[in-house]
């Protein structure tokens, strides 16, 4: 399904943190289908009264999430690659220190890449805080 082969984690978060210094949605692994990143949550910039991870951190991990799918389906990095479309639904609070997500190809054509996320907090994935699905656009070859 998906090739994978071109495109290593360390790739993408060299790549990422040298176009967006302070990047935190860190690719952790890429594999048949999918990849995960990690994010680990600040207590100043990401929770909400309460202790809740906010939407806009759940929102953050899964669009960059579904950009490095995107980098993988594609077998290369893809600076220029841009969301086209993402919706979210929130199931649960999102309580700890470190949320993950887990991006799945839903689709690759050559003008886009559709994924699925879901998101978990503190290695809970039968607790899915929330999901999403997003197309990326792929830029017209030059």
């Amino acid at each position: 399904m998906l090739v994978v082969k071109a495109v290593t984690p360390e790739m993408i978060n060299e790549a990422v943190g040298a176009a967006y210094e302070g990047m935190r949605n860190r690719c952790t692994e890429i594999g048949d289908g999918f990849v995960m990143t990690a994010w680990d949550v600040d207590e100043d910039d990401d929770l909400r009264p309460g202790g809740y991870v906010s939407g806009p951190t759940q929102f953050k991990i899964a669009d960059g999430a579904l950009w490095y799918l995107t980098f993988a389906a594609l077998g290369r990095i893809e600076e220029m690659a841009l969301t086209s479309e993402l919706s979210m639904r929130f199931l649960r609070p999102a309580i700890g220190t470190r949320m993950i997500c887990r991006a799945t190809l839903e689709a690759a054509s050559r003008r886009s890449v559709v994924g699925t996320c879901h998101i978990w907090v503190d290695g809970a994935p039968d607790r899915i805080t929330s999901t999403a699905q997003g197309t990326y656009a792929i830029p017209m070859p030059r």
